[in-house]
């Protein structure tokens, strides 16, 4: 009678032992996954369309940089004296597709940047892609009061940049110039992006 209650316990310890060996497997993978980082080049300060890049202009971090355009640490002489085509803020990783001759509107049409962040627009968003930039009405203080219609405009991304403080991408748009100042001055937080029909490049 004394020794069935130890047998019992037996499968437990050894549930014991593969939860502990399962912890440690999962701890080494995500110290992998956090040692995959790579260093990659980010902007030190805000800079301006046409802008030729200094190396004040430049510092370097480590991100996780899959599937975002980036230039690595190590590609730094490369990038110095070119200029960026589009105006940028400080935080924004730094990519081909942002660097070369300043991107001017054509009359009646200019560009706008908004930052956005996971769940606010497509993955797979690209330079080229036709979209739907839709600021959905805020939220009323008060219960009774009638809530305001959505605004949408159409608009061209001509650059996708990441930041690399908080997961935020940088979406600079072309679009009609009193649209462009009106999403200016939208929400961030209420800025949704909706890739249209024929959306690709």
């Amino acid at each position: 009678m004394t020794g069935a209650p130890r047998r019992r316990r037996v499968p437990y310890l050894l549930l014991g032992v593969v939860l502990v060996v399962g912890c440690a497997t999962a701890g080494l993978i995500a110290g992998a996954r956090v040692g995959a980082r790579e260093p990659v080049l980010v902007l030190a300060r805000p800079v301006m369309v046409g802008q030729v890049l200094a190396a004040a202009d430049l510092r370097e971090v480590r991100v996780a940089a899959d599937g975002v355009d980036t230039i690595p640490a190590r590609g730094k002489d490369g990038v110095l004296g070119r200029p960026v085509a589009y105006s940028l803020p400080a935080g924004t990783v730094l990519g081909r597709a942002v660097l070369g001759a300043a991107q001017i509107p054509p009359p009646g049409a200019a560009i706008a940047a908004v930052a956005l962040k996971a769940g606010q627009f497509p993955t797979g968003l690209s330079a080229g892609s036709r979209v739907l930039v839709v600021v959905a009405p805020g939220t009323s203080a008060v219960a009774a009061a009638p809530a305001a219609a959505s605004r949408s405009w159409e608009a061209t991304v001509v650059a996708v940049a990441a930041r690399d403080t908080d997961q935020t991408m940088v979406v600079s748009l072309q679009l009609a110039e009193d649209d462009a100042r009106a999403l200016a001055a939208a929400p961030a937080g209420q800025i949704g992006i909706v890739v249209v029909s024929g959306g690709g490049r």
